[in-house]
């Protein structure tokens, strides 16, 4: 009966959390979309940045996005907020009930390292808050104010942080918990900095004070964020059902490779939609990446989970 509660709960949790995601993801990648297509035209409303027309549904939508915030403040606002909060609670709860819970099947190797459930579901929920501080003291640090650099930074701890994870838990374990990081990291963006400072700017404005313009800044670069980072969280999502990923030689290096095509992908489309062209370079870079990743999951499994088959029995003589 256990068994069918735990079953049960898994598959209402993993459905919940695939559906929340759709419409994060969905509303991410309209959002930013929207954000970089929007064109200065004449006429437009003081504090205007720019607008766009959209077509959808059999109907014509005129989009505006206010530099700070309007003049006045409208009657009703909608907040995109849940979508994160749920994608993120269903997930920690699938983790817990799979991977914490379960541990000793999902989570441990004991060839890679001998840990108990306790030791192995401690460390991973720690590394989430942790990683976390260390990314939100990077992104607070003057390091924050160059996007490149902080980047690249945060590329070397994630790559680093995964390899240290596949010598701790197994690969699969290794997998999903990296990608349970970026999504701590990604949800914990709404949580901290995009909806609290978009309720500094409407409070500021119901007060009849001028808002801070960087809170704005601040959420967009958090929202920037959370666009690079989304390809490469569904695919370690996805990546439990595929141990010539998480189960190889390589398995980290997989990841690195991951981490690096998904933003070249995204980079795509941003630029597409910013109207700065299209850059067909990248879908080379992605293809290149993908064959690195195919080659790399057939060099065979860990060596460290690689166990020595015993001798085969000698034959006595008759």
């Amino acid at each position: 009966m256990e068994l069918i509660l735990a079953e049960s709960a898994g598959a209402i949790l993993r459905w919940l959390h695939v559906v929340a995601g759709i419409a994060w993801i969905g509303s991410s990648f309209y959002f930013i979309h929207l954000d970089l297509s929007l064109k200065a035209r004449p006429g437009l409303p003081a504090g205007v940045k720019g607008d766009e027309w959209q077509v959808h549904g059999g109907g014509f939508y005129h989009m505006m996005k206010y530099l700070v915030a309007p003049a006045q403040m409208p009657d009703s606002l909608t907040w995109f907020k849940w979508e994160a909060y749920t994608t993120w609670l269903s997930g920690f709860a699938l983790l817990v009930l799979v991977y914490y819970l379960g541990a000793d099947l999902f989570l441990i190797d004991k060839a890679v390292l001998d840990l108990t459930v306790v030791q192995a579901a401690g460390f991973a929920f720690v590394s989430l808050i942790v990683s976390w501080l260390i990314y939100e003291g990077l992104c607070r640090s003057p390091l924050g104010k160059h996007e490149v650099a902080l980047a690249l930074v945060g590329y070397v701890y994630l790559v680093a942080l995964t390899y240290a994870f596949t010598h701790v838990f197994s690969g699969r374990g290794a997998f999903n918990q990296i990608g349970a990081v970026i999504g701590t990291i990604m949800v914990a963006n709404v949580f901290v900095i995009i909806i609290p400072y978009q309720k500094k700017t409407v409070d500021a404005m119901i007060a009849g004070k001028e808002p801070d313009p960087i809170w704005g800044q601040l959420g967009k670069q958090r929202s920037v964020h959370n666009n690079y980072l989304t390809l490469p969280v569904i695919f370690l999502m996805l990546s439990n059902h595929y141990p010539l990923f998480f189960a190889t030689r390589f398995n980290w290096l997989i990841v690195a490779i991951v981490l690096l095509i998904g933003p070249v992908i995204r980079h795509f489309f941003n630029s597409r939609h910013e109207g700065k062209g299209s850059p067909w370079w990248t879908w080379g870079v992605a293809a290149a990446g993908m064959a690195a990743v195919a080659w790399l999951s057939a060099a065979g499994a860990r060596a460290a989970t690689r166990r020595a088959r015993p001798p085969p029995p000698k034959k006595t003589q008759k």
